[in-house]
């Protein structure tokens, strides 16, 4: 291999393109880097709507995280974390994740590398109109690639939460909830969740 061949791979990404690992590394502060399908894509930080939905979506499924008393546990959800999935790799940065407690091992949050390489058991995703595209074609077949068991996609504009199920044939809707109803969706359907409170100011 010649000096100008070798240099175009980077060590720690060697089946992306280089243009696309600097644009990654390089990204602005004020903007979230994520690779998929070896392609650069950057968006801008979620406006307040969408982190306060997030946030107070993340403050509801607490009994499943941090469980009290009777709380069901059973899980660690994060927020924001970056995803490393695939060969590739993908590079993905969801709004809401989380992985059954009995899937995890000692040092998992402390992976190697920056990103998490075990594929989440649930993955949230909050939408806005510039995001909403990208997350629904590009991203939902990465997370069924990955063997995701859930997505929900959140939309705080049109108040609604839609809850996908992996199949081998393809997602199943399971349903799609909105405006103020109080719901029990998979898999956290142990406790009601009020949507009124994802949306309230």
């Amino acid at each position: 291999m010649s000096g100008d061949a070798a240099r175009t791979i980077d060590p720690e990404f060697p089946n992306l393109a280089l243009d696309v690992v600097e644009g990654y590394r390089n990204a602005p502060e004020t903007m979230i880097a994520e690779v998929l399908g070896g392609e650069l894509h950057l968006v801008n930080r979620p406006r307040p709507r969408h982190v306060r939905g997030a946030g107070r979506l993340a403050s509801r499924l607490a009994p499943f995280d941090d469980p009290r008393g009777d709380d069901p546990g059973g899980w660690v959800i994060l927020p924001e974390p970056e995803l490393w999935l695939g060969s590739r790799p993908d590079i993905l940065v969801p709004d809401l994740v989380g992985w059954r407690r009995e899937r995890l091992v000692e040092g998992f949050l402390d992976p190697a590398g920056t990103g998490i390489t075990l594929a989440p058991d649930w993955v949230c995703e909050v939408l806005s109109p510039s995001t909403a595209g990208v997350d629904r074609k590009k991203k939902l077949p990465i997370y069924r690639r990955e063997k995701v068991g859930h997505v929900w996609l959140v939309d705080p504009i049109s108040r609604d939460l839609e809850v996908f199920r992996w199949t081998p044939d393809g997602w199943l809707l399971v349903g799609v909830f909105q405006g103020d109803e109080q719901v029990r969706a998979e898999p956290f359907d142990a406790v009601p969740l009020d949507l009124a409170g994802l949306w309230a100011l």
